[in-house]
């Protein structure tokens, strides 16, 4: 019983039988959930590679000046005018359209569950070791998962990167619903207030901030996983990064990462300052 020379559980062999199972027969049923991505990573990048970059490099930094101040919008035209003359543009583009895609859906999903989560105990601790899986499984796991049910490309990429990115979110909202003090939510009842009333008036309007931090490393997750989704046929500016490293290339590889961590800071900084001005 206890020689571990041998393998005595096939739970390898019991995970692809699964695996196949469900797509064999339930195919049909991950094709339609591929299909809202789809039709919002499609239309986001067919919009900002419509968009003239001028216009795009004016309007991230407006947002940047407004929420950040002065420095930031700098920052931003700099880095923006840098990444095109190194030629990523395109990519830049793909690569904001999955990230923005995820981060949609990771707070249409994340947001009610976290909700659901900070004020029920037993939904939390149900919810609890489902997140836990989720954010200590490495992420090369879920790609043959994601392949074998939605095939390859920038829609399997932003699935794998919304599996990756939602646990922050969820737990943070979580987070910010239970620190709200009970002697608020003590007196809106007292006034009267229904429980939706003192969610919508009290609670989540206290919970903003740390809910704006949940944002903030959903973000900075998906971008993460961005190269790691170029294995899988996504684009953006996880291609360069794998195209250098199967050709050795050490020159693209620097600046398809450069591109990436230029990216990451504009927007970590953006709703960082949109989370500091909640409190």
């Amino acid at each position: 019983m206890f020689n571990f020379e041998e393998k005595r559980i096939p739970l390898d062999s019991w995970i692809t039988q699964f695996v196949d199972w469900l797509v064999e027969g339930y195919r049909w049923f991950f094709q339609g959930l591929k299909w809202p991505v789809e039709i919002t990573l499609s239309g986001l990048e067919n919009t900002l590679l419509a968009i003239p970059p001028l216009a795009i490099i004016a309007v991230l930094a407006l947002i940047a000046w407004k929420t950040s101040g002065i420095r930031l919008a700098v920052f931003t035209i700099v880095s923006l005018v840098f990444i095109g003359l190194l030629g990523f543009w395109e990519d830049t583009m793909i690569t904001f359209a999955m990230v923005f895609s995820s981060v949609v859906f990771c707070t249409i999903v994340g947001i009610p569950l976290g909700i659901c989560a900070g004020r029920n105990d037993r939904f939390e601790s149900i919810l609890r070791p489902i997140l836990d899986g989720m954010q200590t499984t490495p992420a090369f796991v879920y790609l043959v998962p994601i392949v074998m049910l939605f095939s390859i490309g920038n829609v399997a990429g932003v699935l794998a990167t919304i599996v990756f990115s939602l646990p922050p979110i969820v737990r943070l909202t979580a987070l910010g619903i239970r620190q709200v003090h009970p002697e608020l939510v003590e007196a809106a009842l007292a006034f009267g207030a229904t429980g939706n009333q003192v969610l919508l008036k009290v609670q989540i309007p206290m919970a903003l901030p740390t809910i704006m931090a949940g944002l903030n490393q959903t973000i900075m997750m998906a971008l993460s996983m961005v190269v790691i989704a170029a294995l899988i046929g996504a684009g953006g500016l996880g291609a360069p990064v794998v195209r250098g490293l199967n050709t050795l290339d050490i020159g693209l590889a620097t600046v398809g990462g450069l591109s990436i961590v230029l990216i990451a800071i504009i927007l970590d900084r953006i709703t960082q300052s949109l989370g500091s001005k909640e409190n």
